[in-house]
């Protein structure tokens, strides 16, 4: 072989590895090993809209994040398919609000999983009044036993994390607080079952847990989170909004917290042995200035006159582009956001007078970390807009309130009512 042979060859093999080295270190290369997912749900005929809520954000959520992490989500209300389910066709069941009841689809749902199967399951997957109805389910895969109390209403809950090495918990701190959700307590203590692992609990900081004084956990050992070391298999207690339930609508996001999330998505890749990502879920971002504009009239919120002192009357204008009419959103404590204005970034949306009623003003105030200057972005069925939600409104007797535009002429202040599904309560952010 001649020289000039030699140096194209030799050039051909390093062309060749550039390629191949090129080709592995590429996003898809990198991106999660593809896998499937089949979550079962039963919708309005599972008998609760806070559930119905949840499993219907879920299917929102879960192929967004499944397009970003490589895999596919299909949800189906036909729980027969799990007779004769296999790994091979889906490699995740989830049960999102419901749990197999005939006998064909629990047989064939404990015959996936001792076949290589995964599970990830939430909130009322594990009801049951009575635990010898499925044993194997109840008592022994999930290790609950019957339910025994709940808390009311939907709150948020401080919790610890148990296993910090386990894969779901990777990202999730030692403490964290939970997005929304009723909790569930059960007949068994699964600290004295050997095959459970205890991913998370409630920190005694959380009591009282719960609204309602006559249904509230003030004190005890409640797990949210676990595994079993038997199986391929996650549960997380959590799975039901907050609701208006006479107008049909959340007032809280199940997928609104980051370390809920975190969990949720590294638990699932870890169940589909798919590489560990560190991918945010989160849509909006805490370091961009958003201008949030009304559905209902199309007006921008929008600090008056420019403002930048606390008691500044936060209203509605028409959109120009300004810098007092864009807003921050960064994460103080679980789902919870301080809203805050380009202009004075200390200075916060604020409910005056810490008020839970209908029609408080809504100002710009120093950030202290008052409940009335938190909020939670709740994304609607749109996909593009939002309600934003005011946290110590919960302490209120009547419904979460909702940040409102009274009426649609400029310079109107802006007041929470409550959250009632109308336009507008509907934000969107650009």
């Amino acid at each position: 072989m001649n020289a000039a042979k030699k140096l194209v060859k030799t050039l051909a093999l390093v062309f060749s590895a550039l390629v191949t080295a090129a080709l592995l270190t590429t996003p898809a290369a990198h991106a999660a090993t593809p896998f499937k997912v089949l979550a079962f749900y039963t919708g309005p005929a599972e008998g609760d809209a806070a559930h119905v809520s949840f499993e219907t954000e879920a299917r929102t959520w879960f192929p967004k994040v499944g397009a970003q992490n490589g895999f596919t989500f299909t949800a189906t209300t036909n729980w027969d398919q799990l007779n004769s389910l296999t790994a091979s066709q889906y490699q995740v069941v989830m049960f999102l609000d419901d749990a197999p009841h005939t006998s064909a689809e629990r047989t064939g749902f404990q015959n996936y999983m001792n076949n290589g199967g995964a599970f990830f399951g939430f909130h009322v997957s594990a009801f049951t009044t009575n635990g010898a109805d499925w044993d194997w389910y109840y008592n022994q895969f999930l290790g609950t036993g019957a339910f025994e109390t709940n808390t009311w209403g939907p709150s948020a809950a401080i919790l610890d994390n148990g296993d910090p090495s386990h894969p779901a918990m990777r990202r999730v701190p030692a403490k964290f607080t939970s997005g929304v959700s009723e909790w569930y307590s059960w007949q068994h203590d699964l600290r004295q079952n050997p095959n459970i692992d205890v991913l998370a609990s409630v920190d005694p900081a959380s009591f009282p847990l719960g609204t309602n004084a006559s249904q509230s956990w003030t004190s005890g050992y409640y797990p949210i989170m676990w595994s079993n070391k038997k199986y391929k298999m996650l549960y997380a207690n959590f799975g039901h909004n907050d609701m208006n339930y006479s107008a049909d609508i959340a007032t809280s996001s199940t997928f609104a917290d980051p370390a809920q999330d975190a969990f949720i998505l590294d638990g699932l890749l870890s169940l589909a042995g798919a590489p560990a990502t560190d991918q945010s879920t989160d849509p909006v971002s805490q370091s961009q200035w958003y201008t949030l504009v009304n559905a209902g009239n199309g007006k921008c919120v929008d600090a008056r006159a420019a403002g930048t002192a606390s008691g500044t009357v936060i209203q509605q204008y028409a959109c120009n582009g300004t810098t007092a009419q864009q807003f921050q959103f960064q994460y103080v404590d679980g789902p919870y956001t301080r809203i805050n204005n380009r202009n004075a970034p200390a200075e916060v949306l604020d409910v005056t007078g810490k008020s839970t009623a209908d029609n408080a003003p809504i100002q710009l105030w120093t950030y202290s970390s008052g409940k009335n200057q938190q909020w939670q972005l709740v994304p609607e069925a749109s996909g593009t807009t939002y309600r934003i939600v005011n946290r110590n409104s919960a302490a209120g007797q009547g419904h979460m309130k909702c940040l409102t535009s009274p009426s649609s002429a400029d310079s109107v202040q802006l007041q929470q009512s409550a959250c009632n599904g109308a336009a507008a309560q509907s934000f969107r952010l650009q």
